[in-house]
């Protein structure tokens, strides 16, 4: 095993990596920028090392600055989680050259999966059901018109080197589509230096179903099961789920063997998302893209199906194989994970970023966890992403989920900066969410409208 990693991250993401890895006996360097000094990552880690300003790329995005401080500390291995360098393959490619480990995919796969329309090209040739849209790159709006025309309306624009919501467009008709293409195409070029485009055929409303894999070195990939990320705010996920309600035992079958068969086929390693698109009323599911890293809403899935996803990132990225057969893996229960953001949701969602001046984490009971690192006195940065916290649940059935959550929701108390806890505890406690009955179209069209209404 290794004897130490360094964490390419930070705030509840790169705590969970530390606390992982302790579990290991794995010791942990922790990387941060000057706004992050007091930050909890910097103080669990066993050393901690200052990578540049506040500015994310002057720090968080600095390649060599990382690069020369998991030298200077000797770490073996660099963990990126989520967002960031996570799912940048020249990063991946600059750790393998360095003789370091990145744990995550490799910088091929990352290539191969992470651009969307390469990701499509394989999907096809492995059988894995696609979205019909644009063979290639699209760089003009006179392309992205001819395009449309024999897709059809509704279309989804989005940027190739893509990820959280950027560089993605609905258009409804030809008058949309030139403005949409436009805006989308600057905002990809400014988010990931790079403006291709691709064009999808729109499957909406739908259910956005995500299936967790992981793969090893010996070629064994497994599934642990769907998630159901539908409830989402301009393509920013809110709240997730797993199991499904949406899926019933047969297409739960057809659509996980999918996942796996799209992992397969790129001799895919470690710890992946493959994300689908599902058609209630047709019952067809689409390959909709590929998260070549862990995902914010993993514990969720480790919840129902008992697999420690982060822990099994290092162990095969050590060359291990996966401590568990699909044989093995069995699910049980339902969880609920809501992501908590530093946020005001009665004006537009701002970030409110400041001192927290008093802090009571809900606790208590089987099935519930929080995940954050935020503690009383911490001041929240304004320069990076606005979560600040997840809580999850688990029940022996989705009832019991639901109730622990609203109950988990009201014990939540954070003073001195604005959150959207009681905006979560609204959603949660909604009839509709309640039943189940919610799509992708649910929260921005009927959920949002409402709740904007009250004062």
């Amino acid at each position: 095993m290794f004897n130490k990693i360094l964490i390419a991250n930070r705030g509840e993401i790169a705590v969970r990596i530390i606390r992982a890895a302790r579990e290991l006996g794995v010791g942990t360097v922790a990387i941060y920028s000057t706004a992050d000094r007091d930050a909890l990552h910097v103080h669990l880690a066993d050393e901690a090392i200052c990578v540049g300003p506040a500015r994310s790329t002057e720090s968080y995005l600095n390649m060599n600055n990382i690069l020369s401080a998991a030298v200077a500390t000797g770490a073996q291995a660099i963990h990126p989680g989520f967002g960031f360098l996570s799912e940048n393959s020249k990063f991946a490619r600059l750790c393998e050259e360095m003789n370091i480990k990145f744990i995550g995919p490799s910088a091929k796969v990352m290539d191969m999966m992470g651009d969307k329309i390469n990701a499509r090209a394989e999907m096809i040739k492995a059988g894995v059901p696609v979205t019909p849209g644009s063979e290639g790159e699209v760089h003009t709006t006179d392309e992205a018109v001819k395009i449309a025309e024999e897709i059809g309306y509704p279309i989804m624009l989005k940027a190739s080197a893509g990820g959280g919501g950027k560089g993605i467009r609905k258009v409804n008709n030809v008058e949309e589509l030139v403005p949409a293409f436009e805006a989308a195409q600057a905002e990809a070029q400014a988010a990931f230096g790079n403006g291709a485009m691709f064009i999808e055929r729109m499957i909406f409303p739908a259910r956005h179903i995500e299936v967790q894999i992981l793969g090893d070195s010996q070629g064994n990939v497994i599934h642990l099961g769907e998630r159901d990320c539908s409830l989402q705010r301009n393509n920013q996920k809110v709240l997730e789920e797993s199991p499904s309600v949406a899926i019933g035992h047969t297409l739960r079958q057809e659509i996980t063997a999918a996942a796996v068969k799209a992992a397969q086929h790129v001799s895919y390693e470690n710890a992946g998302t493959i994300e689908f698109l599902l058609d209630e009323s047709s019952g067809k599911f689409y390959f909709m893209e590929m998260n070549t890293r862990v995902q914010v809403e993993h514990p969720a899935t480790e919840f129902v199906s008992g697999v420690d996803i982060v822990k099994e990132q290092i162990r095969v990225a050590n060359g291990n194989e996966l401590s568990v057969k699909q044989e093995d893996v069995t699910f049980s229960g339902h969880a609920i994970e809501c992501r908590i953001n530093a946020e005001n949701p009665k004006f537009n969602f701002a970030p409110s970023p400041g001192k927290i001046t008093n802090l009571f984490l809900p606790s208590g009971g089987v099935g519930l966890r929080v995940d954050s690192a935020m503690y009383s006195g911490y001041s929240i940065p304004p320069y990076y992403d606005s979560m600040i916290a997840k809580v999850i649940v688990h029940g022996e059935n989705r009832f019991e989920a639901l109730m622990k959550m609203q109950r988990a929701l009201l014990e939540f108390d954070v003073e001195g900066v604005i959150t959207n806890v009681d905006f979560q505890l609204e959603l949660i406690s909604d009839p509709h969410v309640v039943a189940g009955d919610y799509d992708t179209s649910f929260l921005g069209n009927v959920f949002l409208p409402e709740y904007q209404k009250e004062d």
